[in-house]
């Protein structure tokens, strides 16, 4: 070999990246677990545009907002605009969940995307409007949503069941009358309604009928739980079969042949137990219905030893 050779390395020239991406994110809330969701898209989408040669990615448009339709989608809007100023010609996101909150909206946006011009990809669906025919893409779509709509209500029944065994459901604590949440959000007795309470349970036990006890509250100027002067007959007689009296709460229950969740000594009582049990026998005895072999009757006369 000459001592005159010499050998060069010429770096490739960079593939000028010449298509103007945008990626647009969504989550719900902003909870830990869905701003974790909310970086795995980004994450996920970043890397997709990177090994696209000829890619390069504009910008990132996040909207952190509620599923509701009210709901203002800032970032969303920005996005419009950046495809109208020419500035965004690639739209990527995660799928098609993420890209609108139903289908309505998602036809919406893909119409308006496709009159500008823009590209939409759809990574979870790999689904690209470039090469998808029209009609179809709206196929899919309506189909792909009603699916996600069908798993996000289990998911959210699952979830009501899952804060429910493990004991940290709000509904656990969700106030009615007699009670009122502390600081922490905890049930605790509201003394002024309580001894009203007290007094339905007693006048019950002591013989006044539903009616007897409606017109005794409302001699004495007691409001009720919405703060009307007039009592209904049927907030008297929930009330007198109201568990949460007695310090306990059942979650997920459908039927006595369903499971479901009960917090026992969820919070103090105001009642106690053995007045509760009591009022449930009064009210069997006093029922003008009764159950026969070939169904359901009503007794010939009613409870006769009720007051008035």
């Amino acid at each position: 070999m000459s001592d005159q050779r010499r050998v060069h390395f010429i770096p490739p020239k960079p593939i000028k990246r010449e298509k103007r991406v945008g990626i647009y994110c969504r989550v719900s809330s902003n909870s830990m677990e869905q701003l974790n969701s909310l970086t795995a898209q980004v994450s996920a989408l970043t890397r997709l545009t990177a090994l696209a040669p000829n890619w390069l990615l504009v910008d990132t448009y996040i909207d952190i907002a509620s599923g509701k339709a009210k709901s203002n989608r800032k970032a969303f809007h920005r996005l419009i605009k950046g495809c109208e100023a020419k500035n965004i010609e690639i739209v990527i996101t995660k799928n098609i969940s993420r890209f609108g909150r139903d289908t309505v909206e998602v036809l919406a946006g893909l119409n308006k995307l496709r009159e500008l011009g823009v590209r939409v990809l759809f990574e979870q669906e790999g689904l690209d409007t470039a090469d998808t025919d029209s009609a179809l893409m709206i196929s899919i779509i309506e189909s792909i949503a009603q699916a996600e709509n069908e798993s996000r209500s289990e998911n959210i029944k699952w979830g009501y069941k899952r804060h429910a065994a493990q004991g940290t459901s709000k509904l656990y604590n969700r106030k009615c009358y007699g009670y009122e949440n502390d600081e922490d959000g905890l049930l605790i007795i509201k003394d002024d309604e309580a001894k009203n309470v007290r007094l339905i349970f007693d006048l019950y036990l002591r013989g006044a009928s539903i009616i007897g006890i409606k017109r005794e509250l409302e001699k004495r100027g007691i409001k009720t739980p919405t703060g009307k002067e007039k009592w209904s007959k049927r907030t008297i007689d929930v009330m007198l079969s109201n568990e949460k009296y007695i310090g306990l709460v059942r979650l997920l229950n459908a039927g006595e042949h369903q499971e479901h969740y009960v917090s026992e000594n969820n919070h103090p009582a105001i009642i106690s137990k053995e007045q509760f049990e009591a009022v449930q026998e009064e009210k069997k005895k006093r029922s003008n219905v009764v159950k026969a072999e070939d169904g359901v009757k009503r007794k010939s006369r009613k409870y006769s030893s009720k007051k008035g």
